[in-house]
């Protein structure tokens, strides 16, 4: 049941009154929009996700396709992160998932594997999410908006106000950290 139309087409639709429109391309997105929110302000993902649903809302009688759906709504995610950092006094601030809620917890394991194999795989969920939240902010944003949107650089240059070549360097910086953080572990 998957809606065939564009995002932009399906913003348009919404801007102009279809309801079901928003319902999918929030499906589409709502995923990885909170990932993207989880791993840059774990504390404050719930509250943040919404109020970017919320300025999406707010901001849609005024919509135009200037740039891919993705690229406009992760500058709008970006922005209110960067309010958020100022809110709480810091320029860019490193928040950790919570220990207690392991994402490999909630993913179910086929029947067929065992528990060693299962335990690897909680092990290397848990090196992934360490290795990027101690990568610098700009570069995990860098990292999740190639990731989790398949952005282009220059969309991600443009999702967080940014030239093309810093866009480039947080990206090339973080890769090279997580491929050197990640092979010591192996």
């Amino acid at each position: 049941m998957d809606d065939p139309r564009t995002d932009e087409a399906l913003m348009l639709a919404y801007r102009d009154g279809d309801a079901a429109a928003f319902e999918a391309l929030y499906g589409r997105w709502r995923g990885r929009l909170y990932r993207y929110l989880a791993h840059q302000a774990a504390d404050r993902a719930d509250e943040l996700f919404q109020d970017v649903w919320l300025r999406v809302v707010g901001a849609r009688a005024g919509y135009e396709v200037t740039a891919r759906f993705s690229t406009w709504l992760f500058r709008i995610a970006h922005n209110r992160l960067m309010d958020h950092y100022r809110a709480r006094g810091r320029a860019i601030v490193d928040l950790y998932d919570d220990p207690e809620d392991d994402p490999a917890e909630r993913m179910p394991a086929p029947e067929a594997d065992s528990p060693p194999a299962l335990l690897e795989r909680r092990e290397a969920a848990r090196r992934i999410l360490d290795a990027l939240a101690e990568l610098p902010a700009p570069q995990r944003e860098a990292f999740l908006l190639a990731e989790e949107t398949d952005m282009t650089l220059e969309e991600i240059a443009q999702a967080t106000g940014v030239g093309r070549e810093t866009a480039k360097s947080r990206l090339r910086y973080a890769l090279e950290r997580l491929r050197r953080r990640l092979g010591a572990w192996r």
